[in-house]
């Protein structure tokens, strides 16, 4: 439910180790990071991202993948 996603790579992984002895080596990840705008508290046609006090903040993201 986030307006935005931030999307960066494993271009600097140098054999970390993983589950099962899996081996991570560069451009073997990807990340896709939900967000609010960058910045958007200091535009007011953002949606805001301030929580006040007795105000409670939920938000879910589901990820659906498919091949072409």
């Amino acid at each position: 439910t986030e307006p935005a996603v931030q999307f960066y790579t494993g271009n600097f992984l140098d054999g970390l180790g993983g589950k099962a002895g899996a081996v991570y080596e560069r451009h073997h990840a990807f990340c896709l990071e939900t967000q609010h705008f960058p910045d958007s508290i200091n535009h007011d046609h953002f949606p805001t991202t301030i929580l006040r006090p007795g105000e409670t903040y939920q938000q879910s993201t589901e990820y659906r993948f498919s091949t072409l």
